[in-house]
This record gives structure tokens, C-alpha cells and sequence, in this order.
């Protein structure tokens, strides 16, 4: 009997491992930059699709145009708003190449905290299973105040505060427990402009967003179903709220209406509303 689980244990093991990453990675909205060459200008024209601000830096191997991009860039637009960059150029914009990275957030905006909902239905509780500064996956400036909860897949996650969803991914289907499948989770990401604050809902079910980017959403609404997509090998939330900074989003620590803090949340203990 020892020898026969040990052989299941194994067989269970090797097959987690074997999983294919997928082949495309998703994005959270759609954005499209692109730029063209008019007589001696060349003209970035760039629009924020989403309800938050954006940020967007840009890089060339064109020596000829560095200082000119480095003068304009990083450029920050407001929510569903729209710039032109401009600059001078004697270059077609076949011999031009550049690179733009887009992250969400001001990090200028002033932070107003106040307390949020958990993020479940009301008549349930659940068990953290991984809080502040976790050993397992909480250990970076993204990710060190966040909380996991044990909702199995198939249980209904709902918004922790009022706010626009800026961000959906939900075409993964599988996870693992190494650390390469950190890209591969399905998530909800919304914005609350009364605190300029953001939160995100991570592991998703396949095709378990019950929003779209765009749409606004009620505190404690229904936006989603529990999976265990990405860097996990059980089913649970990814909880976290997070702020703008120099160089993307980090998170911070939180408090509940229902009267519990998250700094005094640890593995073990049930929360329920």
C-alpha cells in the first residue's frame, strides 16, 4: 500500500510539471500604439481606452531621436483621455523603431484609504490561508500586503469597494506550483477613483469574469468565479489593493467594514460578514 501512494504521489507530481505554459500571453485591455511620419514631424498620437490613468514611457535604438523621446516621455493621460506627441525628424518611419510599455496608475495622485468590503457574498466565511508578507508568494512590493482565502472554485468573489474594471483577463485555463506560471492567472482589476487605489482579484476560473473592462461596478457586487489558474496548485482568491509608484504598482495594507485588520489577519484564522 506505501509503495502503490507513493507511486500515485509521483505520477500526480510529474503530471503538474508537464503542463504547457500557454503560447500567447493575455492582456489585461486592449491598447494599440502607433505612430507615422508627416513631412519632418513624427506624431504619436495616443489614447487612453480605460477608466484610470495611464502611464506610458517609450524607448528607441535610434540614436538620433533618444533626447527628443527622453524629453517626452514617460507622458501621463487622465481616464478616457487622449494626447499627441510630437517631434521633428528627418527620418522615414521605416528607419524608426520604438518601443512603448503602458502601466496604470498616477503615482501623483493623492491616496485616500478608507476601509473596503471582503471580497465575497454575505452569509460566507473563509479562511486565510496565506497573509501579509506570506513565505510562499507574498514576499515582493506587489505582493506583500495581499491575502488568499480559501474560496473553492465555483464561489462567487465580489467587489471589495465602488469603482470602473480597467483590467479582465480570463482565457487561461490550468496553473501550476512553479513560479513560470506567475504570468498565467486569470484576474479582475478595478479602480476606485474615491481613493485612487486599485484592487485585483487573482486566479480566476477559466472564462469566470462576470464584467468587462469598462463596465462600473457596486461595492460587494458579483464580479467573478473563484478558480485555480496561474502560479497555484489550489483553488483560492488573490487579494490585494495596490498604489501607483515610480516604477508600476506596489501593495498596501488594508482594512475591512466588517471590522477586521489585515495586518492582524494570519494563516488560520476566518473572516465572514
Amino acid at each position: 500500500m506505501k509503495f502503490q501512494l507513493t507511486l500515485i504521489i509521483t505520477f500526480s507530481v510529474f503530471l503538474t510539471n508537464c503542463r504547457q505554459l500557454p503560447k500567447i500571453k493575455l492582456s489585461q485591455w486592449e491598447q494599440t500604439i502607433n505612430y507615422e511620419v508627416s513631412n519632418d514631424s513624427l506624431r504619436i498620437p495616443i489614447n487612453n481606452p480605460i477608466n484610470c490613468p495611464i502611464r506610458i514611457s517609450a524607448k528607441s535604438p535610434n540614436a538620433d531621436i533618444k533626447n527628443s523621446i527622453a524629453n517626452k516621455f514617460p507622458v501621463i493621460i487622465a481616464s478616457s483621455k487622449d494626447t499627441l506627441i510630437t517631434f521633428w525628424t528627418d527620418k522615414s518611419k521605416d528607419e524608426i523603431l520604438i518601443k512603448f510599455s503602458v502601466m496604470m496608475g498616477n503615482p501623483n495622485d493623492i491616496i485616500h484609504k478608507k476601509d473596503i468590503n471582503l471580497p465575497f457574498r454575505e452569509g460566507h466565511k473563509y479562511k486565510i490561508i496565506q497573509g501579509y508578507k506570506g513565505k510562499f508568494s507574498h514576499t515582493s512590493k506587489y505582493s506583500k500586503y495581499a491575502l488568499d482565502l480559501n474560496l473553492k472554485e465555483g464561489d462567487t468573489i465580489c467587489s471589495a469597494a465602488d469603482g470602473f474594471v480597467v483590467g479582465v483577463i480570463e482565457g487561461y485555463t490550468e496553473g501550476g506550483n512553479s513560479k513560470k506560471w506567475r504570468d498565467y492567472a486569470n484576474f479582475i482589476t478595478i479602480f476606485h477613483p474615491e481613493m485612487n487605489l486599485y484592487s485585483q482579484y487573482v486566479h480566476l476560473k477559466y472564462k469566470g469574469s462576470l464584467v468587462k473592462v469598462g463596465d462600473y461596478v457596486d461595492a460587494q457586487q458579483a464580479i467573478g468565479i473563484s478558480g485555480k489558474t496561474g502560479y497555484t496548485d489550489i483553488e483560492h482568491l488573490h487579494f490585494n489593493v495596490l498604489k501607483p509608484n515610480n516604477i508600476g504598482m506596489e501593495s498596501i495594507q488594508i482594512d475591512f467594514i466588517e471590522g477586521y485588520r489585515g495586518v492582524d489577519l494570519k494563516k488560520g484564522d476566518w473572516v465572514g460578514k
